[in-house]
């Protein structure tokens, strides 16, 4: 199995003050059990590569355009993400699907321009609360995977980061419990051929200190995506510590 991965989305959080505290209480992460990330606001990505430069943390974008460049007014490309040091950037959360009506095809060209251009996509997939109540869970997940895959091809997929967050689960303090979420880790991995043992596999909902531990002590369960926590080093960071395996 691929090793563990804790990457922190700050969404529209933070200051430049506060992410200095924050980002200095990271840098002695050693990420030889398990790799740690930030993804701030595009405004900060300058702030994050001169503090974590020379240290084990990664950091990327919470976003990206499909397009190289051009007429798209506050779109950020590739390209731009690539010159500020990031290695990741997330691509398809569901606050973008729902507020900015992203569609399954324009997430699979968005990942597909961030392999162009060398970073890893985290691939974020999940049900609404009334999908699940109505057992569509893993229809949903085929769809929004498949339609990725089918564009990528099953090799690419080897180069991506994929994301179970249950909608439902976000900012609202429930998570999926370890079983709800290792049954649909597993599809996501069946659905992965080849490659399945190569990508990490994280789960995002609600992810704290106190159920981060169950959550990764299910075997398809590779890291996670934390929102909130990810905001208090002393929080994230003892998330990543139960990652260890």
């Amino acid at each position: 199995m691929a090793k563990p991965l804790v990457l922190g989305n700050w969404k529209m959080n933070g200051s430049i003050p506060a992410n200095a505290e924050l980002l200095k209480g990271l840098r002695d992460w050693d990420a030889s059990k398990v790799s740690l990330g930030v993804c701030p606001p595009a405004i900060y990505l300058p702030q994050c590569q001169v503090v974590l430069n020379g240290s084990d943390v990664a950091w990327g974008g919470q976003d990206m355009s499909e397009h190289d460049s051009g007429a798209y007014t506050g779109e950020i490309s590739s390209q731009m993400l690539g010159e500020l040091g990031c290695q990741y950037v997330i691509l398809g959360h569901s606050e973008r699907r729902q507020y900015h009506a992203e569609s399954d095809e324009l997430v699979a060209n968005k990942c597909a321009a961030a392999l162009k251009a060398s970073l890893v996509p985290v691939l974020c997939i999940g049900e609404s609360q009334a999908e699940r109540e109505a057992g569509e869970t893993l229809a949903v997940i085929e769809r929004q995977l498949m339609t990725v895959i089918n564009h990528l091809g099953l090799e690419a997929m080897a180069n991506t980061v994929v994301a179970y967050e249950p909608v439902w689960a976000i900012g609202t303090g429930l998570s999926a419990s370890p079983e709800q979420a290792q049954e649909v880790h597993a599809y996501i991995r069946s659905r992965l051929g080849d490659v399945a043992n190569s990508v990490q596999i994280l789960y995002g909902g609600s992810v704290k200190p106190d159920n981060a531990a169950e959550l990764f002590a299910k075997p398809d369960i590779d890291g996670a995506l934390v929102g909130g926590a990810s905001l208090k080093a002393d929080d994230f960071l003892a998330i990543a510590k139960a990652a260890v395996r």
